[in-house]
C-alpha cells in the first residue's frame, strides 16, 4: 500500500509545590479533601437553555420511540454544510445558547485554559520542519513559520540551489475562518502542483492548479473533491480524482485533462453502492493507479496504467461480502492484502497483472493468527509491512526471496510509522518511533545494509525530560475471559495509592487501533498528578482483526464494557479511585464514553465527548445521511432487520440515558460536521438535562468547523485547553502547579 503520510492510525501532581525527580510523592493516603467539593456549586445556580420540545414518534419493528428535539435537524441540512449562513433561525439560536450557558459555567476557567494554551504552545518547536524526501531532482518537504498556523510546501533541486515555497498555507488562507489543506501533490514533472483546500470544514475540498515554474495558478478549478485531492497521470498532463455528490458520498473517479472544462471531465469509475467508499491511489511503482471501492468489511480494486488513464479500469476480483482486499505492484506481479479464505488477520498474495482474478492468487506471507498485517509497501528490490500483535506494532523487511528481519523497540507500549516516500528504486526507508513519554524519533533505515540512521527528535522548547515518567501496561478483566490492555503514562512521583485524577481515552471502533505515541499536550494534565491511560478495547485491531470482530455488530456492547472493565483495572491498580476517573473519546469515541457512563454513571467523575456519535439508532436507521449506508456493516442494519434494531436500541447513548446521577459532562460538536451532524451532541446534551441529575451538562459548539475543529495548530490547541479545563475542573485542580522540566 502506498502510505505518503505516518500511519501509527482521533488523543499534574496534586500539591501546589514544585517537584523534582527525586521527590517523595506528595499524595495523602487518603482522598484529597478538594475532591469533596462541589467544582461546579456555583455553576449549578445558572439556568441551562430551555430548548424547546417539539415530540416526533418513530416505530420500528414494532418499537415506539419518541424524540423531542428531531426538530434540531435542518430540513435542509445538506445546504447548510456548503453554506452555513443557511441555518434554520431558531435552530442557531438554540446553539447560540448552548455557547452561552458553556460559556458562563466555565467562565472561571479562562485564566486556566490560557495557561494551558501557553504550556502546550510552549510545546511546539514553532518553527519546525519534515527532513526533505527526495523524488527524483528535488527534494520536497514542509515547514512552519514562528507564529504560523499553516505549513508551507517546500522544496530544492537535490544538486543544490535556492529552496523554493512553493504553497504557503498561512498566506492561502485569506480571510476564511476555517480553512484546511487536505492535500498539495506535485506533478511528476515537477512543473505544477494540485492544491486541495476546504474553507467551510464539511470536507467538500477545490482542486486548484499552480504553476511551479511561473507561480501563476491554472484556471482549472475541481470543486466537490474528496480531500486526497489529485492523482497525477505519468504525463504530468492530467490527473484523477473523486468527486462526492450532495450527500457527502465519494461517487465518482473522474480524470481531468489540463486546459479543459471541468463539468466535461471524464468519469472513470461511478461506484453504484451507497454502502461502499471510493478511493485512488498510485502504486508505489509508479505504473499503476488503484481504484478502490470498500465498505467497513468487504472491498473491490480496479486498476489502470497510469501512462493510458483514459483505458477502462480493469477489474482484479469482484467484491465478496466479508472479503477485504488492497492491492500494490512489483514487476509482473500485483501484491495484494487480504482477508481472504479465513485469513483473519491478513495474508499478502501475489497475482499476475495480466490476470489477477482470485483462482491466480498465490500465498506470499501466509496468515498468522492474532498477527494482523496492517499495511505494506513494496520497493524494488525489499517489501516493507507493519504488523500489530497484542497492542505492540514491529516493522518488518522481507527480500522477494522471502528473507526478513524486523525493527521493534522494549519498552512496554510504543507507536510506530512508515513513510513510503515517492521513490520505489531505493534501499533506504523512513519510520518513526514514539512512545507515551519519548518524542517522535526519526529514522532511515537502509534495507541492504540493516543500519538505522536518527535523523531527527521531536523537539520540546519548553523542556522535556522522559525520565520523570513511568510507561506501563496492564490488563483489565473483560467480559469473556477477554484481556483488555491498558497503556498508562505518569510521574513517578504519582503514588498508586488511589488519590490521583486519572483520564481514561478510547476509540474502539472500525478495527482502529489506540496507538501508544506521545502527546505534548497531555503533559498539561500528567504534570499536575494526573494518570493518563488508554484503553484497547475490542471493535479496535488493537490485538489483531479478531479484536475488532469481537467488537462490532452483535458483540458491539462488549466495546463499553471492555471500557468500563478498564476504568475499574484503574482504581484496583491503585492508580485512582472511583469517582475521580475522567472519560474521554471522540466521534466514535464519543459513543464509547456516553454509552458507557450510561452502564455505570456512578464509576466515573466526568465525560468529555468531542463531536460524539450519539445518536445512533436514529442515524443508522435514515438512509439518507451521508455514512448511514456504509455504516450497516459495522453497526447492523436497522431499517430492515428487527435483530440488528435490538443490538442498537440496547446501547445507542441518546435513548439509554438513566434516571439518575450522571457526571459533569462536556459535549463540543461541529456546524458543517458531515461525518457527526451538529444535531447529535445538541439532542444529547438537551435530553441528559431531561432524563438525568447531577452534571452540569454542557455544550460547546463550533460554529465555524466541521468534524475535526479548527485546522489551523493553535486554534486546535486553544479547543483542547478548552476540555482539559474542564477536566481539571471536575477533579478540584484548578490551581495545581505542573512539576517544572528543565529546557
Amino acid at each position: 500500500m502506498n502510505i505518503r503520510i505516518l500511519c501509527a492510525a482521533a488523543l499534574a501532581v496534586l500539591s501546589a509545590c514544585d517537584q523534582t525527580p527525586s521527590a517523595e510523592p506528595q499524595q495523602s493516603k487518603e482522598e484529597p479533601s478538594m475532591s469533596k467539593r462541589d467544582p461546579f456549586a456555583e455553576a449549578r445556580s445558572l439556568t441551562a437553555p430551555a430548548v424547546e420540545k417539539r415530540p416526533v414518534e418513530t416505530t420500528q419493528h414494532g418499537q415506539t420511540r419518541t424524540d423531542n428535539y428531531a426538530w434540531l435537524r435542518d430540513g435542509e441540512w445538506q445546504e447548510v454544510l456548503r453554506n452555513p449562513a443557511t441555518l434554520d433561525a431558531d435552530i442557531r439560536a438554540m446553539l447560540d445558547a448552548e455557547n452561552d450557558y458553556y460559556a458562563a459555567v466555565t467562565g472561571d476557567l479562562e485564566p486556566l485554559r490560557k495557561t494551558l494554551f501557553a504550556e502546550m504552545r510552549g510545546r511546539i518547536k514553532e518553527d519546525d520542519s519534515t527532513i526533505p524526501a527526495k523524488d527524483g531532482d528535488w527534494l520536497y518537504w514542509t515547514k512552519f513559520r514562528e507564529g504560523g498556523d499553516y505549513p508551507v510546501f517546500m522544496r530544492k533541486p537535490v544538486s543544490g540551489g535556492a529552496e523554493q515555497a512553493i504553497y504557503d498555507g498561512d498566506a492561502e488562507r485569506g480571510e476564511s475562518e476555517f480553512f484546511s489543506i487536505g492535500s498539495v501533490e506535485h506533478s511528476p514533472d515537477h512543473k505544477l502542483i494540485a492544491i486541495a483546500t476546504d474553507r467551510l470544514g464539511s470536507e467538500y475540498y477545490a482542486i486548484a492548479l499552480r504553476n511551479l515554474e511561473t507561480g501563476e495558478h491554472l484556471p482549472d478549478l475541481i470543486e466537490s473533491a474528496d480531500g486526497e485531492g489529485a492523482v497525477w497521470t505519468a504525463g504530468s498532463d492530467a490527473f484523477f480524482y473523486v468527486e462526492r455528490d450532495g450527500n457527502q458520498r465519494p461517487k465518482w473517479v473522474k480524470l481531468h485533462r489540463l486546459g479543459d472544462d471541468p463539468a466535461n471531465d471524464t468519469v472513470i469509475y461511478e461506484e453504484p453502492d451507497d454502502a461502499m467508499f471510493l478511493s485512488i491511489e498510485k502504486s508505489q511503482s509508479g505504473e499503476y493507479v488503484f481504484i478502490t471501492s470498500n465498505s467497513q468489511a468487504t472491498s473491490e480494486v480496479r486498476f489502470l496504467r497510469s501512462d493510458a488513464p483514459e483505458a477502462a479500469p480493469q477489474l482484479i476480483a469482484p467484491r465478496e461480502n466479508g472479503v477485504e482486499y488492497f492491492a500494490e505492484h512489483h514487476g509482473d506481479d500485483f501484491f495484494i492484502m487480504t482477508n481472504a479464505d479465513g485469513a483473519v488477520d491478513f495474508k499478502i498474495v501475489t497475482a499476475p497483472v495480466a490476470s489477477p482474478g482470485r483462482a491466480n492468487w498465490q500465498d506470499w506471507l501466509a496468515h498468522k493468527s492474532g498477527s494482523q498485517v496492517v499495511t505494506f509497501t513494496p520497493y524494488k528490490d525489499y517489501l516493507v509491512r507493519m504488523e500489530r500483535e497484542n497492542a505492540l506494532p514491529r516493522i518488518v523487511i522481507s527480500t522477494y526471496d522471502g528473507n526478513s528481519h524486523s525493527v521493534s523497540f522494549d519498552e512496554a507500549a510504543y507507536a510506530l510509522g512508515m513513510n513510503a516516500g515517492y521513490e520505489y528504486d531505493t534501499d533506504v526507508f523512513r519510520f518513526t518511533y514514539e512512545s507515551p513519554s519519548r518524542p517522535e524519533e526519526t529514522y532511515d533505515y537502509n534495507m541492504a545494509s540493516d543500519e538505522r540512521t536518527l535523523l531527527k527528535t521531536q523537539e520540546v522548547p519548553s523542556g522535556h525530560d522522559p525520565s520523570l515518567y513511568v510507561v506501563e501496561r496492564i490488563e483489565a478483566d473483560g467480559a469473556g475471559g477477554a484481556k483488555i490492555p491498558v497503556t498508562i503514562l505518569r510521574l513517578k512521583t504519582t503514588a498508586k495509592d488511589g488519590a490521583a485524577p486519572a483520564l481514561l481515552y478510547g476509540y474502539g471502533s472500525y478495527g482502529i487501533a489506540s496507538a501508544a505515541d506521545f502527546s505534548a499536550n497531555i503533559l498539561s494534565l500528567v504534570d499536575r498528578g494526573a494518570v493518563f491511560a488508554t484503553a484497547h478495547v475490542r471493535g479496535g485491531a488493537d490485538k489483531g482483526r479478531q479484536w475488532y470482530l469481537d467488537g462490532k455488530l452483535a458483540e458491539k456492547m462488549n466495546t463499553f464494557t471492555d471500557f468500563n472493565a478498564s476504568a475499574q483495572a484503574l482504581i484496583d491498580n491503585g492508580y485512582t479511585s472511583k469517582g475521580r476517573v475522567v472519560s474521554y473519546g471522540g466521534s466514535a469515541g464519543g459513543l464509547l464514553v456516553a454509552a458507557s457512563v450510561n452502564l455505570a454513571p456512578d464509576l466515573y467523575g466526568g465525560v468529555l465527548a468531542a463531536v460524539p456519535f450519539i445518536d445512533v439508532i436514529n442515524t443508522i436507521s435514515d438512509a439518507d445521511l451521508p455514512l448511514t449506508p456504509p455504516e450497516w456493516e459495522e453497526w447492523g442494519n436497522p431499517i430492515t432487520s428487527a435483530e440488528e434494531y435490538g443490538w442498537i436500541a440496547a446501547y445507542s447513548p441518546y435513548e439509554n440515558i438513566k434516571h439518575t446521577d450522571y457526571p459533569p459532562i462536556m459535549a463540543t460538536g461541529g456546524l458543517t460536521d458531515y461525518r457527526v451532524t451538529y444535531w447529535e451532541p445538541a439532542k444529547w446534551i438537551a435530553r441528559l438535562r431531561d432524563d438525568a441529575s447531577g452534571g452540569p451538562f454542557v455544550l460547546r459548539m463550533n460554529m465555524g468547523a466541521g468534524h475535526a475543529g479548527s485546522a489551523a495548530r493553535f486554534e486546535r490547541l486553544d479547543e483542547r485547553a478548552h476540555l482539559y479545563a474542564f477536566a481539571l475542573k471536575v477533579w478540584g485542580l484548578e490551581d495545581a502547579e505542573p512539576v517544572k522540566h528543565g529546557t
